[in-house]
């Protein structure tokens, strides 16, 4: 049987709704079946929002000061800041800020020397964070240093949709800058071999959003599509990666043409994620490819305006959760495959990359 996981689980912003969507997402006593809790932050600050919440039993919880001892039936606390904390919810404060990055710093430390097997991070603000030196511009950003890799890739992930992005969290003037082919084939090697190890998809078919309205429109609207993108998209087939596109963003969700394809790629931040969470905003999950560890997120920022009022819906924490755990299983399976080197014979993939052509 496989051992139950350590699910480490970060505040985030305290004045945020972190802590109730945490709450409601581990009220349910089958999920101590599942894993075994850990919140980084304040079983005070805890308390304080398990108040807030109705129709919630009893949680049994285990404060602790190290997550080396956890109780396996409870639901673990972590407790990381300091005794006179409070809580200002709705609020941006300096406090709260510098919660979030104890928080973030204790988990990721502790995930590192092997305490916890994955990690979940509730949301945080990143002006607030930055604003008390953080120096990063988001989860992204900092674990990406943390872990010293040289790529990493934000997808969100849903059951039926995955959208990944060639640039994150950049200001909207400096993304055509940051468009380049050598960038988007970066991606798009990361997403294939995320989809493969990651997800269990054997042969990823991934669609290659445009930058400009309508491709371009041949030119009259821009020429990144001809001159960046479609010879990226040329590039990964010549790799064997099944990239396609480049697609016209609009008429590609409108017409569910996403449903044909394991994930998209889209240029930048907004392009991606507007759709994701238009589509999936309940249920959607903030994933990281490319760490040697697993983390997830749920789609959602700090929502100041809900805190402390039992408004926040835990489905997308609870996601978070599902999905760090079965990405986790599907790498130690990946993994065992690829260490004995077992030969598994494919089925023959009647879709060939074609080097991408603009779809307007």
């Amino acid at each position: 049987m496989a051992k139950k996981l350590v699910v480490g689980i970060t505040q985030g912003d305290g004045n945020g709704i972190g802590y109730e969507v945490i709450i409601k997402a581990l009220a349910d006593e089958r999920m101590l079946d599942l894993c075994t809790p850990v919140i980084y932050g304040s079983s005070k600050i805890f308390g304080f929002y398990k108040k807030q919440i109705h129709n919630i039993e009893q949680i049994n919880t285990n404060v602790i000061t190290s997550a080396k001892d956890v109780h396996q039936k409870r639901v673990n606390i972590v407790n990381c800041l300091p005794e006179n904390v409070f809580v200002e919810p709705g609020q941006s404060t300096p406090e709260s800020a510098k919660s979030a990055m104890t928080s973030l710093q204790r988990a990721v430390q502790d995930i590192k020397d092997g305490h916890i097997d994955v990690l979940v991070t509730a949301p945080i603000n990143k002006r607030a964070m930055s604003a008390e030196g953080f120096g990063y511009t988001g989860h992204t950003e900092y674990l990406e240093k943390e872990f010293g890799v040289d790529e990493v890739a934000m997808i969100m992930v849903c059951d039926n949709l995955k959208v990944g992005v060639v640039t994150g969290h950049i200001a909207l003037k400096d993304v055509v800058a940051n468009i380049t082919t050598e960038n988007i084939l970066r991606k798009l090697r990361l997403m294939n071999g995320s989809l493969k190890r990651d997800f269990g998809v054997d042969a990823p078919k991934i669609a290659v959003l445009g930058l400009n309205p309508h491709c371009g429109d041949g030119g009259l609207l821009g020429d990144e599509e001809s001159r960046i993108i479609l010879p990226a998209v040329q590039a990964a087939a010549e790799e064997g990666i099944l990239a396609f596109g480049p697609y016209s963003p609009d008429g590609f969700f409108g017409l569910g043409n996403y449903r044909k394809y394991d994930a998209v790629l889209a240029m930048y931040h907004d392009q991606g994620l507007t759709p994701f969470k238009a589509i999936a905003f309940e249920e959607g999950v903030n994933y990281t490819a490319g760490l040697p560890v697993v983390r997830t997120s749920p789609d959602h920022g700090t929502a100041y305006e809900m805190a402390g009022r039992d408004q926040a819906d835990p489905r997308s924490m609870m996601a978070a959760i599902y999905t760090a755990i079965d990405i986790y299983r599907r790498r130690e399976e990946y993994d065992d495959l690829v260490e004995n080197r077992m030969t598994i014979k494919m089925p023959d993939v009647e879709i060939k990359p074609k080097g991408g052509r603009i779809i307007e």
